[in-house]
């Protein structure tokens, strides 16, 4: 499955970002057309029982993050889902709906084909473990497992893409996939931002919150009048890659009028949101990129880049409304 399916449709909760008074929104995650173990549809099969394996060897590339070379299968694979933990990691933990960062390299038992891997891409995988967007095998493999863990795992036909298999990826409806997966980071709705605190010296501007629990921050909106120009300021300056206009993000954030009044949050929802900076408005696809992931970001929006005299329906933005969010890049999709 290609990686742009994860973003055909823009998330619950950004009802109020997406469409954005923009000339027009278009599928940002470009990704790569190979396979990826992002999932087409939710499986309807039991949970499988985890055995340690049949697993073949992997003879070259054995540290963390580094690419690896993984022998060919040997005999029958299980008909169970076989999981190793190469190397233990000692970050958090990852559990179900969480959003991992990860290397991997998938090839098929029988034959050894290497038919996708995120190590030459020089781009881990940034997916949410859940139901319908993940082949349970990675979601039954990977949940109870560590940032900084190296995972193998032999997934059969069940628990991967089924009897129909993955025709662009040359994976029969028979095909027992082998992964090694560098788990890099885990992310859910307690994950905040990560680097150093910058000053806020500008009185005129909104005061944001500092805090890191995972709790959505404060934003103190000065009385004076909202800025004409677009600001995006470091709140907390992480030390990521920059952020490219064409990419996608996956956030926390929480938006408020120049009154003070929120309108929207995904702090509120208890639930992440990853989004293309070509499927919202100007205000934010301007602001963040060129920042940091792992930075917290104010983004003030005045209204020729927000929505205008166009807000959305039963959105609480009324027309001319300058928006106010605070922003925590958590990682690149």
């Amino acid at each position: 499955m290609r990686r742009r399916s994860l973003f055909i449709a823009v998330p619950a909760g950004l009802v109020t970002l997406a469409g954005c008074g923009d000339d027009g929104g278009s599928d940002s995650a470009q990704g790569s057309d190979s396979a990826s173990p992002s999932a087409s549809a939710a499986s309807s099969a039991p949970p499988p029982k985890i055995v340690d394996g049949p697993l073949p060897a992997i003879t070259a590339g054995v540290k963390f993050d580094e690419k690896p070379t993984i022998a060919k299968g040997s005999g029958d694979p299980s008909k169970d889902l076989a999981v190793k933990t190469v190397i233990a990691g000692s970050g958090s933990t990852v559990a179900e709906n969480d959003y991992v960062q990860a290397h991997y390299l998938g090839q098929v038992w029988d034959t050894a084909k290497v038919f996708d891997n995120s190590y030459d891409r020089k781009v881990p995988l940034v997916i949410q473990l859940a139901r319908g967007s993940i082949i349970d095998g990675w979601l039954y493999a990977l949940t109870g497992k560590k940032a900084g863990s190296r995972v193998q795992m032999a997934i059969p036909p069940t628990w991967g893409y089924g009897t129909q298999g993955n025709a662009d990826a040359g994976i029969k409806g028979t095909d027992t996939l082998v992964f090694v997966v560098d788990v890099q980071a885990t992310f859910n709705s307690k994950s905040s931002a990560k680097g150093s605190t910058v000053a806020q010296d500008d009185v005129d501007l909104p005061k944001v919150g500092t805090n890191t629990d995972g709790k959505a921050p404060s934003i103190e909106v000065p009385k004076s009048d909202p800025p004409t120009e677009l600001v995006a300021n470091y709140i907390i300056e992480g030390d990521g890659a920059e952020v490219g206009a064409d990419e996608s993000v996956l956030v926390q954030y929480k938006g408020v009028l120049w009154d003070g009044k929120e309108f929207d949050s995904s702090y509120g929802r208890n639930a992440l949101t990853s989004f293309g900076l070509e499927q919202v408005v100007k205000g934010w696809a301007q602001g963040l990129t060129g920042k940091k992931v792992g930075s917290r970001v104010l983004i003030v929006i005045p209204p020729d880049l927000g929505y205008g005299d166009n807000p959305p329906a039963d959105s609480g933005i009324g027309k001319g409304a300058t928006l106010v969010f605070t922003v925590d890049i958590l990682a690149k999709m």
